[in-house]
């Protein structure tokens, strides 16, 4: 979304964001359950997370998933196909990487490294898909558009 590069780089990070906050809550849940812990433990780890995951969106992701979906959609096709079909592919590559980040931030590179990646990775997957499809990207373009309403149309007399 945008009609420039800022606005671009302004929707891209608000998403980061609001996903990032959302799987730290879920993935802290999981890990030390519903405390007085989860506000802490998210916010200590936010920072950090968001850094890599915008990294990761702007530079990695988005143009492998823009690239995938961009040979499976037509130009003709409805936008709520395209922004479904560039969704579900940039949480594909977000879900892979982010649960790479999270496996090694909370368990290092040990024995039991490849256990600990596959079952985060399908517990991501399980939450992210939904939550960037029904609660994120609804928000964000909300959002959005309210911070960028779009140019009124000039019709002549």
């Amino acid at each position: 979304m945008g009609k420039n590069k800022k606005e671009a780089l302004i929707f891209t990070s608000m998403t980061c964001f609001l996903m990032v906050v959302g799987m730290s809550f879920y993935n802290v849940i999981i890990s030390v359950g519903a405390t007085s812990e989860v506000f802490i433990q998210v916010a200590a780890g936010l920072l950090p997370a968001l850094a890599v995951a915008l990294v990761l969106d702007i530079f990695v992701v988005s143009k492998i998933a823009k690239g995938l979906a961009f040979k499976l959609l037509k130009p003709s096709d409805a936008v709520i196909k395209k922004v479904l079909t560039i969704s579900s592919f940039m949480v594909c590559g977000m879900v892979i990487c982010m649960s790479l980040y999270g496996t090694l931030a909370h368990y290092g590179f040990g024995d039991n490294f490849l256990s600990h990646y596959l079952a985060i990775l399908g517990l991501n997957f399980i939450c992210a898909l939904p939550l960037q499809l029904l609660v994120v990207g609804p928000l964000a373009r909300f959002l959005f558009t309210r911070m960028f309403p779009a140019a009124p149309s000039t019709q002549s007399a």
